[in-house]
C-alpha cells in the first residue's frame, strides 16, 4: 500500500506554523488504523465517492474527524476540540457559513482559516493547533491541507455530527467504509441479508449519485444512493489484490457507456484503462440482484473495489445461486 507523506518543514512552507503536522494521501486501506495516526496527520481519497451528500463525523473522546461522501468514508484527520472550561459542543449541526480567510473577532484577530461555522456564538471547523490534545476555545481544529480539503466539497447546509468525550477518552475503531450514522445522527440501519443472498430496498433513497463497494475481504457488495444503503448481496470475489481501485461508468463520444478505472494514490497507473473482461469475471453476483442493479448503472456510477470492510450483519448470505453473470454495462 502507498502512502505519500509530506514532512512538517514542506507544510510550514503551504501554511502558518500553527497549521503543524505531515499529511498524507492514501487509498482508503490506511483509514482503517486512524488510531494511528499522529497530531496533524490525514487521508483523503475524495475521488472514491465523487458526489453525494457530505457528512463530517468528529469523535471527542479519539480527537478523530472521519469525513464520508455518499455515505463512504474518504478522509479521516486528526483534530484538537475544546480545551477545559471551552468543551466543543455535542450533537448534530449542519454548516450555516463558510469564510476561507476568517479571522477571530475574539482571539486578536487569529487566524481561522477555511472556516465553517456550527454555531453563531462561536464554535466552527478550521485550521488551526494540533498538539495532541484538547487545546482550543471550542472549535475544532483541523490540519491546514485538510481543512482546505474539506472546504472545497462542502456546502451550507451540510451535516457535521460531534459525539463522544474529550475528557473521559474511549478508545474506539470502526473500521468499516461505510456511514455508521444518518443525518439525523442516528445509527444508520443496515440492509440485511438475512437467510437469503442479497437484500434490495431501492425506495429507501429512490434518486441520487450511486457508488457501489465491492469488499474482497468480506465478499460483500454494498449499493448506495445519495448516501444511503439501498442493497447487499453475498458475493464471490476471485482477487487476492489488497489494493484498492475506483472504477466509473462514462459515456462514450460514440454513447456507448464503458467502464474505466480512476487513479487512487499509490494507484495512478490505473487512471483512464478500460476495465477488461477478465477482471469482470472475477465478480460473481445472484442474477436476480445484478437484474435488479443493471438499470440503475448509468454514467458516473461509481464502483470501489476494496480490501475494506463494509461490516458484517451476523447473517451471512449462503450465495447458493451460481447461476451469475458479469458486471457488464
Amino acid at each position: 500500500m502507498a502512502l505519500l507523506l509530506v514532512g512538517s518543514a514542506l507544510a510550514a512552507s503551504a501554511a502558518p506554523a500553527w497549521g503543524q503536522g505531515a499529511t498524507a494521501s492514501s487509498p482508503p486501506e490506511l483509514a482503517r488504523v486512524a488510531d494511528t495516526l499522529k497530531p496533524g496527520q490525514w487521508v483523503w481519497a475524495a475521488s472514491i465517492a465523487p458526489a453525494g451528500p457530505i457528512m463530517v463525523y468528529v469523535d471527542l473522546s479519539r480527537q478523530i474527524a472521519t469525513v464520508y461522501r455518499n455515505g463512504v468514508r474518504i478522509g479521516v484527520s486528526t483534530v484538537s476540540s475544546g480545551r477545559d472550561g471551552y468543551a466543543t459542543p455535542t450533537g448534530v449541526f449542519t454548516i450555516l457559513q463558510k469564510d476561507a480567510n476568517h479571522h477571530s473577532n475574539v482571539y486578536h484577530n487569529a487566524p481561522m482559516l477555511f472556516q465553517q461555522r456550527l454555531t453563531w456564538d462561536g464554535v466552527a471547523l478550521h485550521a488551526g493547533g494540533l498538539p495532541g490534545y484538547p487545546e482550543s476555545h471550542g472549535c475544532v481544529h483541523l490540519p491546514y491541507g485538510f481543512s482546505k480539503e474539506l472546504f472545497a466539497i462542502t456546502g451550507l447546509g451540510a451535516t457535521v455530527v460531534i459525539a463522544g468525550d474529550a475528557v473521559n477518552h474511549v478508545r474506539t475503531s470502526d473500521n468499516s467504509l461505510l456511514l455508521p450514522i444518518d443525518a439525523k445522527g442516528q445509527p444508520a440501519m443496515p440492509v440485511l441479508l438475512g437467510s437469503g443472498d442479497y437484500a434490495w430496498t431501492p425506495a429507501r433513497a429512490p434518486t441520487g449519485p450511486l457508488t457501489i463497494i465491492v469488499s474482497k475481504s468480506d465478499q460483500r457488495v454494498v449499493v448506495l444512493r445519495n448516501g444511503i444503503e439501498i442493497g447487499r448481496s453475498a458475493a464471490q470475489v476471485d482477487d487476492t489484490d489488497t489494493g484498492s481501485h475506483v472504477i466509473t461508468l462514462t459515456k462514450q463520444p460514440n454513447g456507448a457507456a464503458r467502464w474505466v478505472y480512476v487513479g487512487l494514490p499509490g494507484h495512478d497507473e490505473d487512471a483512464g484503462r478500460p476495465l477488461d473482461e477478465a477482471t469482470l469475471n472475477r465478480l460473481r453476483l445472484p442474477r436476480a440482484f445484478y437484474a435488479a442493479l443493471k438499470p440503475l448503472l448509468v454514467p458516473g456510477t461509481t464502483i470501489l473495489v476494496t480490501w475494506s470492510s463494509v461490516g458484517d450483519d451476523g447473517r451471512r448470505g449462503r450465495l447458493t445461486i451460481l447461476d451469475a453473470v458479469a458486471p457488464t454495462p
